[in-house]
């Protein structure tokens, strides 16, 4: 049995992470920022530690006895404040490698994305081998992107560090993308852009889990690990299915790729120098995300982790609209 200590575990990921690690045994304390986030962290089984991200007395005082911390925490999103997401995503990840290290973890593994990667073209069997971007997108993908660097340079000495990347995290109890895409159906805001029938990696939130922990036992230090589900999928037929799954139908309704693009390019520029309340009505980076091919080369973690992305398509599906029991 082990100690560890989890930031975000009352997010979709750490949810589905924190149920994992209890079922092997595992003793999980859990960062909270509110009453409902420890209620759902002490259902599932875990002890939670009051506190946020800047509270690295408090984060410090809850690693101590940890042999491994799982960073999951960040700000998502596609649009807001720049200042939130630093101070959240880069500022936030700092702060808990500071109390891991204060603390004695000897391991700490950073839950990151492909969107660290977006620029301006389609990523097509991408590998950890790819650079960073010269100009990358702003808010999520920038911030994202230099928690990481944090997180590289932090690695070494007693503290070890991993970073793993899934793409598109999908599956039960999802309360992050899945409900977004049901409102944008249900609202008739939701098109696809171009035909869709571009290709895509998918990553189920247990095949993340799988990833995390292996990270944690097999990561070399220092070291990023992309995962998935396999096989890249059509983007159309994979959406349309989860979408189905939650009643709702996705329609015919599309728009050019080219015509998408400018509409963001646009509404960015407009939102920024005005600004604007609210988000756009499209952004590049779900463009970029979900309009053109991304799809992702994950051997590296089948090779070294022994990752074999063990719940597939198939499975994930046949269990996406089971009602969630804690």
């Amino acid at each position: 049995m082990a100690r560890v200590f989890v930031t975000g575990g009352s997010g979709f990921v750490g949810r589905n992470l924190v149920r994992a690690l209890i079922r092997r045994g595992d003793e999980v304390r859990a960062l909270v920022r509110s009453d409902r986030a420890a209620a759902t962290v002490l259902n599932l089984g875990a002890r939670p530690v009051p506190g946020d991200l800047d509270a690295v007395a408090a984060m410090q005082q809850g690693m101590r006895g940890c042999e491994r911390v799982f960073h999951l925490a960040a700000r998502l999103g596609e649009w807001g404040p720049r200042a939130a997401f630093y101070r959240t995503n880069v500022t936030g990840t700092r702060n808990a490698l500071e109390a891991a290290d204060g603390a004695g973890v000897g391991r700490f593994v950073h839950l990151s994305t492909e969107a660290v990667l977006v620029d301006g073209h389609p990523l097509v069997d991408v590998d950890e081998s790819r650079p960073f971007p010269a100009r990358p997108l702003p808010r999520y993908p920038r911030t994202k992107a230099l928690a990481e660097a944090r997180v590289r340079e932090r690695s070494g000495g007693r503290l070890e560090t991993v970073i793993v990347r899934p793409r598109l995290v999908w599956g039960r109890d999802d309360t992050s993308l899945l409900p977004q895409l049901v409102e944008a159906v249900r609202s008739g805001r939701f098109m696809w852009i171009g035909d869709g029938r571009h290709r895509t990696s998918t990553t189920h939130v247990d095949n993340v889990c799988e990833g995390l922990l292996a990270a944690a036992s097999r990561g070399r230090p220092g070291e990023t690990y992309f995962v998935t589900d396999g096989e890249p999928v059509e983007f159309r037929s994979f959406l349309t299915r989860l979408l189905q799954s939650q009643g709702v139908d996705p329609g015919d309704r599309t728009v050019p790729h080219w015509l998408a693009l400018a509409v963001a390019d646009a509404g960015e520029l407009l939102w920024t120098a005005l600004p604007l309340p609210g988000t756009p009505p499209l952004t590049r980076l779900v463009v970029r995300l979900f309009g053109e091919e991304v799809t992702i080369n994950d051997s590296r973690a089948r090779r070294e982790l022994g990752y074999s992305g063990h719940c597939t398509l198939e499975e994930g599906f046949r269990t996406l609209s089971v009602p969630d029991r804690g």
